[in-house]
């Protein structure tokens, strides 16, 4: 599909279509829908992290259903294998040979229930697929379907049989947020029947479709001054008194890439400050180790970076 002249028109437009079918569903939700697709367009994966019956696995599957393509469900449990996610070599006896048999991370849209509940050998399968976009087996690698995407959930409150994701795995979520409960308006609407069901979504996008939008975010401008606004929030969360490890430089990629597809999402081929403002709390909280008495005191990820946003000056309009 051709774009016209006027690209960001055409993202901001489509980008709004992906967003629009996915409220018919999940209403109530539209700011975490817009992270959620910003996710998508930054080629990066998302963690859901809430209680129970708030639409996580809802809205993974909603956002499945507007992507023409491929999709799968992966329910993490504690006997999950990695084999069960990469997939594995069975022997061919009539052709006296090994054959590769796909697992369901080959699909555009993986959702990863509850992650937390399989064993930290069984995650550690997703590392490298999430990172370098390929599997490796026996040796051999296989490239994934592109555009590709995992939404993991997972429950913050019931712990009993769980395995806490470690660093490297959170790391590799371009953003952590949650759905949260819907408000009195939205809950009258699901009881009464107005919302749609997951399964009414029709696709909304090619592959192909999503793929140029991913590409085209890419080529957003983003200017030096802000480059050094990113940079040095990404230094204020490792000095901050009530951090242990601050954010990585995956973290300040993310950032500045999220950043580089909300400002087209919103209809601007250059990023603006408010654009790093607005994403800075759902890309970088879940790579913030917090001070053990920091964690004692109720101190949490969100509300360090709050202060640090607050604390650090950004550039002038001029600058930009």
């Amino acid at each position: 599909m051709s774009t016209p002249p006027l690209q960001e028109t055409w993202f901001a437009s489509n980008f709004e279509r992906m967003v629009s079918a996915i409220e018919t569903a999940i209403v109530g939700k539209r700011h975490i829908i817009e992270l959620a697709c910003t996710t998508l367009f930054t080629h990066g994966h998302l963690l859901l992290e809430d209680v129970p019956g708030t639409g996580k696995t809802a809205l993974a599957r909603a956002m499945s259903r507007t992507l023409g393509g491929s999709s799968a469900r992966i329910q993490f449990t504690p006997d999950l294998l990695p084999g069960d996610i990469t997939g594995i070599n069975v022997f061919d006896q009539k052709a006296g040979e090994f054959e590769f048999h796909r697992g369901p991370i080959f699909a555009n849209i993986v959702l990863a229930d509850e992650i937390n509940r399989a064993s930290p050998k069984t995650q550690s399968a997703l590392l490298e697929v999430m990172e370098e976009h390929h599997v490796t087996i026996d040796g051999i690698e296989w490239a994934i379907p592109r555009p590709f995407m995992v939404i993991a959930t997972q429950n913050p409150v019931e712990q009993a049989g769980t395995y806490r994701l470690p660093e490297a795995q959170l790391d590799r979520f371009l953003m952590k947020t949650s759905v949260g409960y819907p408000d009195s308006a939205a809950t009258r609407q699901i009881i009464e029947g107005r919302a749609s069901s997951t399964d009414s979504i029709q696709p909304v996008l090619s592959p192909a479709e999503v793929q140029t939008m991913i590409d085209m975010a890419r080529q957003v401008t983003i200017a030096p001054a802000i480059i050094d606004y990113i940079t040095r929030l990404i230094e204020a969360t490792r000095d901050a008194a009530q951090t242990q490890l601050g954010a990585s430089v995956r973290g300040a990629l993310a950032l500045s890439g999220a950043a580089r597809t909300w400002a087209l999402a919103h209809g601007r081929s250059y990023v603006i400050p408010d654009d790093v403002k607005e994403l800075s709390i759902p890309v970088l909280s879940h790579r913030l180790i917090l001070d053990a008495e920091a964690e004692f005191d109720g101190v949490t990820a969100d509300s360090v970076i709050g202060q640090i946003l607050l604390d650090t000056t950004p550039p002038e309009q001029g600058a930009l």
